[in-house]
């Protein structure tokens, strides 16, 4: 093997090493992209400007003993809850139903190192509307200063409970995103099948039954109190349908559709 042959192949091996992006690179262009389409950002915005809002009404209704920050908090809260998964499906499904699926799978023809950094992305996102939404509940608290006991004193068990809710809701949306592939009917879907659900969970013969696969019943006591045995079981199978179920599905099918 002559000087000049191995001056050729170690550029080429290095290159092919450098071209890899790595995950964290990959993460960061998923955050841009949840940012970059008008609807995205919007959503976002709506969502912060939703905790201010229903922080502040919290704050100023209700009763006295709700005035703290535990409850301010979980008033703030629920508008990530309940929009975030809704920026997940569009990270998921813009990329099929804007046809860029092409140019992001022949950058990274690995697909499932793309789903990872959607997947980071999305609990990325998740953790700080989680912090937002404490912030904003400690000003509105300190403003608000209603000088009743345990104020200033929220349970650190709930608040990661907390957490682990919001981080749930918005892999939930990721799997509906990557279910359906399209952006209408996952949002419809994210959201009607659960509703349908509670509603049939309120016949009488069901309501044990689907008590156990309803998110409003089982994810209530999460912002509440520390969940105990029985709870964190019921918490555990409305994961297993709502959340589970659409992810793998979803991993399965983006792995073996056609790009085009």
């Amino acid at each position: 093997m002559t000087s000049s042959t191995i001056a050729l192949e170690v550029p080429k091996a290095v290159l092919r090493t450098a071209a890899r992006p790595g995950v964290g690179r990959l993460t960061r262009v998923e955050l841009r992209k949840m940012v970059d389409t008008r609807a995205g950002f919007w959503l976002l915005i709506g969502v912060l400007a939703l905790m201010i809002t229903t922080s502040i009404v919290a704050a100023v209704t209700g009763d006295t003993a709700d005035h703290t920050l535990h409850g301010i908090f979980t008033a703030a809260v629920w508008p990530a809850y309940v929009l975030l998964p809704v920026v997940g499906i569009l990270l998921v499904s813009s990329e099929w139903s804007q046809r860029t699926t092409l140019i992001t799978f022949t950058l990274v023809p690995h697909r499932s190192r793309v789903l990872v950094s959607k997947l980071l992305a999305g609990v990325l996102v998740a953790a700080a509307a989680w912090l937002a939404a404490l912030a904003i509940a400690a000003l509105v608290t300190a403003v608000a200063a209603p000088g009743i006991g345990g104020t200033w004193s929220p349970s650190g068990i709930v608040l990661g409970q907390t957490l682990l809710l919001v981080v749930a809701a918005m892999i939930t949306g990721l799997g509906f995103g990557a279910m359906l592939l399209s952006s209408a009917p996952a949002i419809v879907l994210s959201f009607g099948l659960p509703l349908a659900w509670s509603a049939l969970g309120s016949i009488p013969s069901l309501t044990g039954t689907a008590g156990w696969l309803d998110g409003s019943r089982s994810y209530a006591p999460l912002t509440d109190h520390v969940v105990d045995a029985t709870e964190w079981a019921r918490v555990g199978t409305t994961v297993a349908l709502w959340m589970l179920v659409p992810v793998l599905v979803g991993v399965w099918r983006i792995s073996r559709s056609e790009v085009a």
